[in-house]
């Protein structure tokens, strides 16, 4: 599989979805809630509230899967992965102050990213499935991702 090729599908899919949906697990209780994450090359951004339960959920088991359904296509993208807590103050600004998310964070941190409650979670992907309904209906295996390993 080309990899640059597979990226650009993922951010091609992921750009036309506005929301996703994201599951962590509070024991063996899997948590399942809307957000709005924003990919920046394989790098996979999400923004909350530090005092959030998803945060919460997230400190004590990083392990994370994302689901986006774009379109009448029912396009699915599935990222699994790790995610981290950001607290670098440079890289928070970075991403804050850029052309990183598609909508103005300072709607829910005005504050800006020095906001004691302005989470930035970095999610690493360990695992990304791509497909679409026609091609299960046509049984057409996923198209799949996994880091090279080092």
């Amino acid at each position: 599989m080309d990899e640059t090729a597979f990226w650009k599908k993922v951010h091609q899919v992921a750009s036309k979805a506005t929301w996703a949906y994201l599951a962590t697990a509070v024991d063996s209780q899997p948590k399942v809630r809307v957000i709005h994450p924003a990919f920046e090359g394989e790098r996979l951004w999400v923004a909350t509230g530090r005092s959030s339960h998803k945060a919460k959920q997230i400190e004590r088991n990083p392990r994370v899967e994302l689901f986006f359904q774009i379109g009448p296509e029912m396009v699915h993208l599935t990222v699994t992965g790790r995610a981290k807590f950001i607290d670098d103050k440079v890289e928070k600004k970075r991403v804050f102050s850029g052309k990183v998310f598609d909508y103005d964070l300072a709607q829910f941190w005005p504050g800006g990213p020095e906001s004691t409650d302005f989470g930035l979670l970095l999610v690493a992907p360990t695992r990304i499935e791509l497909t679409s309904l026609s091609e299960m209906t046509a049984g057409t295996p996923p198209e799949v991702w996994r880091p090279k390993k080092a």
